[in-house]
């Protein structure tokens, strides 16, 4: 089994920071793809930003030029740096990640609980 913990979310005003943490850990061989969606209330889950363990990255359109993605494949952590955040920021953030077991068999796609971060105007 595996989980996804994630941390660093809360409360910031509109054109702060925050950096968000997610650390996987359980039976893992190796993490394909780890990355970041977005839900706000009344609206579809969103993608946030994804990055491949060979650093290879992928934005929304609401996260280009604000947001970074990074990981520690040694760690099986992915971060995620928002500036100039926005009320319209505001959502649970869920960490996600495409994990190969110590099986090593095919991979499964592998949700954390999430994280709230509100951004005031």
């Amino acid at each position: 089994q595996v989980q996804l913990v994630e941390s660093g979310g809360g409360l910031v005003q509109a054109g702060g920071s925050l950096r968000l943490s997610c650390a996987a850990s359980g039976s893992i061989f190796s993490i394909n793809v780890m990355g970041w969606y977005r839900q706000a209330p009344g609206k579809s889950r969103e993608l946030v930003a994804t990055i491949t363990s060979g650093g290879r990255t992928n934005y929304g359109d609401s996260a280009k030029g604000r947001f970074t993605v990074s990981r520690d494949n040694a760690k099986n952590t992915v971060y995620l740096h928002m500036n100039s955040l926005k009320p319209e920021d505001t959502a649970v953030y869920y960490c996600n990640a495409d994990v190969i077991g110590a099986g090593r068999g095919r991979s499964y796609d592998y949700w954390g609980q999430g994280t709230q971060v509100t951004v005031s105007s």
